[in-house]
């Protein structure tokens, strides 16, 4: 009989690329890890992988299974989180996935309100880009996520949040610089610095960039938004900045103007993602009344909704 160990040592040996790795990291020995997989082969009568190389590959058979195997996982968690919240909700780990663009920005203020709510839930923070948060989400190694919700989440139930505006950010002596708002439009000729490629922003960015006739500067893409904001102020170029963001000390120490747009206002949607099957969405949603408040400095307020 196939069992929850083996399914949790195959997973193992996929994310770490070696037996040895994948032994480490569930604390076992490499030759005990080994059988049990062996074990499982001869069970399914498949090979699950190559063996022989670093990383190890992952056969065809073998990727239908592991993927079963995530399935498997996330549910057995589930199970126990629902016998733990039987007791007491909102206390124990509850891994919480955020992307980049959001984390610095909104956590440092939400988390001291969180702990006073719940002194007992503890929370673990992974700041990751979406389609990895998205991925360790469906594989069950996170219960939430804090993401932008316009991004591709799969097939998962969201919590609206509050919206972020993007505002324009351009150098003191840009020409634009001393509007008080300004259009999609005039944002035509301009060279736009963006995020790198795997940031949801970056989509949304070029978004409103391919509706204003702007282009974007081909040869930088920066790893944050903190790069951004300097290269702006240094006369490099333009960017869009969630308004989020602008009120952090990077914002204010660079030399930036941040002009709001016209209406309809370019913007995200920032809220909680999680798996539908989660027994924790009530938790979720109390949750998420907390990470309203604490998004007033950088960002409107949205009515909760589901």
């Amino acid at each position: 009989m196939t069992t929850i160990r083996q399914l949790e040592y195959i997973t193992a040996i996929e994310e770490h690329g070696t037996f040895q790795a994948a032994a480490d990291a569930c604390h076992v020995t490499q030759p005990g890890l080994s059988a049990q997989v062996r074990q499982l082969e001869d069970l399914l009568e498949v090979r699950l992988f190559e063996r022989g190389r670093k990383p190890i590959l992952v056969t065809p058979a073998g990727r239908e299974i592991l993927g079963r195997a995530r399935q498997v996982l996330a549910a057995v968690g589930e199970l126990h989180e629902a016998a733990r919240n039987l007791g007491q909700p909102l206390a124990g780990p509850l891994r919480l996935g955020v992307i980049p663009t959001v984390a610095p920005f909104l956590l440092p203020t939400v988390l001291p309100e969180v702990r006073g709510e719940h002194p007992d839930l503890r929370l673990e923070l992974h700041e990751k880009q979406t389609a990895r948060l998205v991925e360790d989400l469906e594989r069950g190694a996170l219960d939430l996520l804090l993401v932008a919700l316009e991004a591709p989440l799969g097939d998962v139930a969201t919590l609206p949040l509050f919206d972020d505006a993007f505002l324009l950010a351009v150098p003191p002596d840009h020409r634009l610089a001393h509007r008080k708002r300004v259009r999609d439009a005039d944002l035509a000729g301009e060279a736009v610095l963006l995020l790198e490629d795997g940031h949801c922003l970056r989509s949304q960015a070029l978004s409103v960039c391919a509706r204003a006739g702007a282009s974007e500067m081909g040869d930088f893409r920066a790893s944050s938004l903190s790069t951004l904001m300097p290269m702006v102020a240094g006369g490099a170029g333009v960017t869009l900045l969630p308004e989020l963001a602008t009120r952090t000390s990077a914002a204010l120490d660079a030399d930036l103007r941040l002009v709001p747009f016209t209406r309809p206002v370019p913007k995200r949607t920032i809220g909680f993602a999680w798996r539908r099957t989660s027994p924790r969405a009530e938790e979720f949603e109390t949750l998420g009344m907390l990470f309203q408040p604490g998004a007033r400095n950088g960002a409107s307020r949205r009515t909760r909704s589901r």
